[in-house]
């Protein structure tokens, strides 16, 4: 058995431990919701993908919406809405923005919806009745603990570029920031800030709504803050290909590392041809289907998910994926992370 495919198990026997058996609904009769941050981002397809496939199996009738851009709060807010109104059973959820979100989430679990939110926790956790998710501080780190073994004394003397999401510093973003600074070596201020570090190998932060044309203009900002930028940590793999375009059209492509997350087969393929050093592997399709199977239970028995033992989440796993593997680091080939990516 595989180690994705031993995770898998692992997941589905743990959440199958809270649905205990009452007396069924008509699987018919079960309405659920999945609304991500856009339907643009390979990721967020690769979820919708995992849902209605959960749906499909499950005889679920699923509804989808998505933000416009990556941080449209109104968008959500008015899917949540309709969900509402529509009687569905459950919401699985991207918050746009995890504290703005906060009210109308709180609106539907008081009508009776299960609530899971999806790769970005809410803040507070229990907000959401449940959060599928990666560890996405460890993900940070992974990424992080890579680069400072790739550059070995180097590190001291790096000039890291930040490329993060956008100014609202939602959980998924902090996270994965502050992650990648732990791992590199490089003390936190504030665990939720992003940017009130004083290390003066950070050349600064700039944000990229999680999108190549943001990933490439943050790029070109901070190259003119610093020209001499030879690490690149981004927030996701559509802003580390956008930051690799403005590094070639500058001439500074080679000698620069970039590290990101999501393990998208695009983001892995960039790894496979050296546009991304190492990136951190999560697993949205299952995230998705997991969060079906749980709504199915809800509606079915009442029961709701539990946490992974010692986290506030369920944790759906991480994998580093790099061709340049560093001692001590756990991590897979990029040819191997081709034949699960986003699985």
């Amino acid at each position: 058995m595989t180690k994705l495919s031993k995770l898998k198990s692992t997941l589905l026997a743990a959440a199958a431990l809270t649905a205990v058996a009452a007396t069924p609904a008509a699987a018919q009769n079960i309405g659920a919701c999945l609304i991500t941050k856009t339907d643009t981002n390979p990721f967020f397809v690769k979820m919708k993908e995992g849902a209605l496939q959960g749906a499909e199996a499950n005889g679920i009738d699923l509804q989808t919406f998505a933000g416009k851009i990556d941080g449209d709060v109104e968008t959500q807010v008015a899917a949540v809405e309709t969900c509402i109104a529509s009687g569905a059973k459950g919401i699985l959820i991207t918050p746009s923005d995890s504290r703005a979100l906060a009210p109308i989430v709180t609106k539907a679990r008081d009508a009776g919806l299960l609530v899971i939110a999806l790769d970005t926790p809410f803040e507070p956790a229990d907000t959401a009745d449940a959060t599928f998710a990666t560890d996405n501080f460890k993900a940070g780190e992974l990424i992080g603990q890579w680069a400072a073994a790739k550059l070995g004394a180097d590190a001291a003397n790096a000039k890291i570029a930040l490329l993060d999401l956008n100014a609202s510093e939602i959980s998924v973003d902090y996270l994965r920031n502050n992650g990648f600074l732990k791992g590199f070596g490089i003390d936190i201020k504030d665990p939720t800030d992003i940017g009130d570090e004083d290390d003066p190998r950070i050349v600064g932060n700039d944000v990229t709504n999680g999108n190549e044309e943001g990933g490439r203009t943050a790029m070109e900002n901070l190259l003119q803050k610093d020209p001499g930028v030879n690490v690149v940590y981004t927030i996701n793999e559509p802003a580390a290909a956008g930051a690799y375009e403005a590094l070639k059209a500058a001439g500074k492509a080679d000698g620069v590392l970039i590290v990101s997350v999501d393990g998208g087969c695009p983001g892995v393929q960039n790894v496979s041809e050296g546009i991304i050093g190492a990136t951190s592997m999560q697993f949205p399709l299952l995230m998705a289907s997991l969060g079906i199977e749980a709504i199915k239970a809800w509606a079915e028995s009442g029961a709701k998910p539990e946490n992974t033992p010692g986290l506030d989440f369920f944790n759906t796993g991480v994998e580093l994926i790099t061709d340049q593997p560093a001692d001590g680091i756990e991590s897979i080939s990029s040819e191997e992370g081709l034949g699960k990516c986003w699985g």
